[in-house]
């Protein structure tokens, strides 16, 4: 995590030539202090060199994080001279540096590519107005209620790093300090990096708070919306399930209650596609506000059950024997040869083609004339 010193980066005199490390899907601001993993070569041997002097290292970052050997064009040119703080070697010969952001350069070009990177590379001094005015002083308030705002709706920022916001009184490190701790992608913070302007900065970082706290706003909202429904649904079949109990306990669980109460049970275990079980607890719930003895709770209950009987979680494997078949419809019906030979086609392109979805065979016809008998002997033919 991002922390800052309070050292003052006029005062430190940055060499205008030393090693460059790249770094990967991050960038390095002034007054961050930050531990870094190195284990490529380049890496190790420029932290090596740089241990040999004054401790300072111009970090870069990649353009492409996936590139395992960067060549100089795959780097940006404008940087952060950090000086390294701490060092620890690690098992697998891979360094564990803490650097502490120093002060923001640009390479002016590069004098060694091996085996490390190298160049001469020119300070870069923030535009600083010589007075604080009125607009400055209000971009600053801004960014800093935006904080306290993206706070107030969960995002998280380690607590030095509000109490030394809310008493920074320069724009460009103010800027530094929240960029570095917004988790930003490496193009959108190489892009305030380069921004020479502090009120430029701080009006890029006004947008990037706004947005954030829509976002976040939003995302309250539906964390809300979701824990209402669940705590509805909580507090209701906690509620049913205590009325059950009451009712057991007084023995005034009727004849209707109990009905409904198998029902559901039934439904439960014919294990029915999400939305035909929620339409079947649906009529379920319809029935148990209804009359038992209505028209109407009688067809409810009808359809309930045909869609209880529905084998759902049931499947037999399709054995198509179209001798069979036919042998099959020519005992069970007499003549009916038109719509036996439709169904012996069906049979034929569903063998031929047996990745097809099954068909929907519809017989139209007064009671009577073997609609239910057909539909039974392709079951048995199959």
């Amino acid at each position: 995590m991002a922390n800052v010193e309070t050292t003052d980066d006029r005062e430190i005199e940055i060499p205008t030539s030393l090693p460059i490390l790249p770094v990967r899907d991050i960038v390095i601001f002034p007054y961050m202090i930050i531990p870094l993993f190195v284990g490529r070569d380049i890496s190790i041997r420029a932290v090596d060199e740089a241990l040999l002097g004054n401790k300072m290292v111009l970090f870069v970052t990649q353009k492409d994080v996936n590139i395992e050997v960067p060549t100089t064009e795959d780097l940006y040119r404008t940087g952060t001279v950090g000086s390294i703080l701490r060092m620890l070697k690690l098992p697998d010969g891979r360094f564990k540096v803490l650097i502490q952001g120093l002060a923001k350069a640009k390479i002016l070009k590069f004098t060694q590519t091996e085996p490390f990177y190298s160049g001469d590379i020119e300070k870069i001094v923030d535009q600083e107005s010589s007075e604080i005015t009125v607009e400055i002083e209000a971009l600053m308030r801004n960014i800093k209620e935006l904080m306290d705002k993206s706070v107030g709706l969960g995002k998280s920022f380690l607590p030095d790093i509000l109490v030394l916001i809310e008493n920074i009184e320069e724009p460009g490190r103010l800027a530094d300090l929240v960029a570095s701790n917004l988790g930003l992608k490496s193009d959108q913070a190489q892009e305030l990096l380069e921004e020479a302007d502090p009120v430029k900065r701080l009006k890029k970082i006004g947008e990037i708070l706004n947005r954030e706290v829509e976002l976040l706003t939003v995302q309250q909202k539906i964390q809300s919306d979701v824990k209402g429904e669940i705590d509805k649904t909580q507090r209701e079949y906690y509620l049913r399930e205590q009325l059950k109990a009451i009712q057991r306990e007084l023995g005034e669980i009727d004849e209707k209650t109990e009905e409904i109460l198998e029902l559901r049970k039934k439904i439960d275990d014919a294990k029915m596609p999400e939305k035909v079980e929620e339409e079947a607890l649906k009529q379920i719930n319809r029935l148990g506000k209804m009359h038992p003895d209505s028209a109407e709770a009688g067809t409810i209950r009808t359809y309930v059950d045909w869609l209880i009987d529905i084998p759902w979680s049931k499947s037999t494997k399709d054995n198509i024997n179209l001798k069979k078949a036919k042998k099959v419809l020519d005992e069970d019906h007499y003549d009916l040869e038109h719509v036996k030979e439709r169904v012996l086609e069906y049979l034929g392109v569903r063998k031929l083609n047996p990745k097809m979805k099954g068909p929907i065979l519809c017989f139209v016809g007064p009671p009577g004339v073997g609609k239910t008998s057909l539909g039974k002997s392709i079951a048995r033919a199959l």
